[in-house]
């Protein structure tokens, strides 16, 4: 797990995406996002189902979109404002290269 300082800067980065409305959240969307080439970054809450993170790790290595696996669906739902989300798409590049930045500077 990420270290406070750069896990909330990851959960308000994605706050900041969603209302800039540069965030799709749930299985079709993100799906969506993927298949159309507008997803920069796919993040998938470690606390998803085994079906669901190889559905979505797999759909992201083939369509060549870097994916993550971070924090509960709990945490992921509250930080964009919605109920539980297994999984989001990041729309915009600049968004998804500064959340990564901060989800790889941790590790």
């Amino acid at each position: 797990m990420l270290d406070r300082p750069n896990r909330d800067r990851v959960l308000s980065m994605l706050g900041l995406a969603t209302r800039s409305r540069n965030v799709v959240s749930g299985g079709f969307a993100t799906e969506e996002a993927v298949k159309r080439g507008k997803a920069y970054l796919v993040i998938i809450a470690e606390d998803a189902s085994d079906n669901t993170r190889k559905k979505y790790s797999n759909m992201c290595e083939f369509y060549k979109v870097p994916y993550q696996y971070y924090s509960t669906k709990d945490v992921l739902g509250h930080a964009i404002g919605k109920e539980e989300r297994s999984c989001l798409a990041v729309t915009d590049e600049g968004f998804a290269n500064s959340i990564q930045k901060h989800l790889l500077d941790s590790k």
